[in-house]
């Protein structure tokens, strides 16, 4: 086991206007399972693969444990990568698939063979470890693309979205067997994927990535509380946090004729009297009586079980915004009712510099 540092780590394709990868720090604790997360083209697999010793990069250093392994080959890393697409041998079984990289390291017969084995219990494979991949469903050949790394017993394992190709149901599944396993061997794991509710659910700590650049690093809850910027606020959390430009007068931020005060901090830092603020869903109160509050139209009601969530629309310093509101899935307004939302505490509301979108209060010290 080890723990995996990326010191100041760049890369820039011949070509193109930016780097892929822009002045990457990030240090992976041993044992750490860590979520790399963000829309398409923000450089997390750009980031797994040179890791992985598959992208060579331009300007400063990746190191596993104590050794740097920048320019080492993939063979040499130590790592085994776990890829979107399987990548199975066809003309193999389960057995051979699991156990070729020990049969090329020339690990014994027998030893591969409990090898195998016991990391096919693990994964409820051992009634597969005779059939081919094509008599596998997606879930199974999964499991075997698991099974293959982690038999090999290597320092780190590397997931480039391996539950994309799967269901939702399944996926679910899938994540809370990854999950759970990873805890279990204590292997350090680096996860890329866009999928928040995976990155949410299973990392120990996510690293937020926007064009190429980290924005932040820290738990599921670090990055609900605290986001330290408008583009991790509006991405971790499904739905997205509400963001709204509003005014700060002397009181603090209005929400119709409801203030929410504000710190004095946090209103040292204010470099206009013009401010994103942002509420998460779950963090509205809703009133279906006249209440103190920001009147809102209901356009749209999601029943979701116990939950629900309420899209509706509302004015706010003059401009048309729209909100969604969580509330019960079961007794809800409906379409067409107006309603009255407020934040359900001050500390639930969420400012941002208008022009930057950074944090505007003590929390920018989450920045890693």
């Amino acid at each position: 086991m080890a723990n995996v540092t990326y010191d100041n780590v760049t890369l820039s394709y011949p070509g193109t206007d930016r780097p892929a990868v822009q002045n990457l720090n990030l240090e992976i604790a041993d044992g750490e399972f860590l979520v790399l997360v963000g829309p398409s083209g923000c450089g997390k697999s750009t980031a797994l693969r040179m890791l992985a010793g598959l992208e060579e990069i331009s300007d400063g250093r990746i190191l596993i444990g104590d050794a740097e392994v920048t320019h080492l080959s993939p063979k040499d890393r130590d790592i085994a990568m776990v890829f979107q697409n399987y990548a199975l041998y066809p003309h193999m079984t389960v057995a051979e698939n699991m156990g070729f990289a020990l049969k090329i390291a020339k690990v014994g017969k027998e030893e591969r063979r409990q090898r195998v084995e016991a990391v096919a219990e693990q994964l409820d494979l051992t009634e597969y470890l005779d059939r081919k991949p094509k008599a596998l469903s997606g879930g199974q050949r999964q499991r075997v693309a698991m099974g293959r790394a982690i038999v090999r017993e290597p320092q780190v394992f590397l997931m480039d979205e391996p539950l994309s190709n799967l269901d939702a149901k399944l996926r679910v599944q899938t994540r809370t067997r990854i999950a759970a396993l990873q805890r279990e061997l204590g292997v350090t794991t680096v996860y890329v994927t866009h999928d928040q509710t995976e990155a949410l659910t299973m990392g120990d700590r996510i690293a937020v990535m926007k064009l190429g650049v980290l924005q932040q690093v820290g738990t599921p809850r670090e990055l609900l509380d605290t986001p330290v910027n408008t583009f991790v606020a509006g991405f971790i959390g499904s739905p997205a946090m509400n963001l709204f430009t509003a005014q700060v007068g002397a009181d603090g931020v209005g929400f119709g004729d409801l203030t929410v005060p504000i710190s004095r901090e946090a209103r040292s830092r204010l470099s206009s009297g013009t401010v994103t603020v942002g509420v998460r869903p779950e963090d509205f109160s809703v009133s279906v009586t006249k209440a103190p509050g920001l009147s809102v139209r209901a356009k749209l009601v999601e029943e979701l079980g116990a939950d629900g969530y309420l899209y509706g629309e509302t004015s706010i310093g003059g401009d048309d915004c729209e909100l969604v509101v969580r509330v019960d899935g079961r007794d809800h307004p409906h379409i067409g009712d107006e309603i009255t939302v407020a934040p359900t505490a001050p500390s639930r509301v969420h400012l941002f510099d208008h022009t930057t979108g950074e944090r505007i209060d003590s929390a920018r010290a989450m920045l890693p």
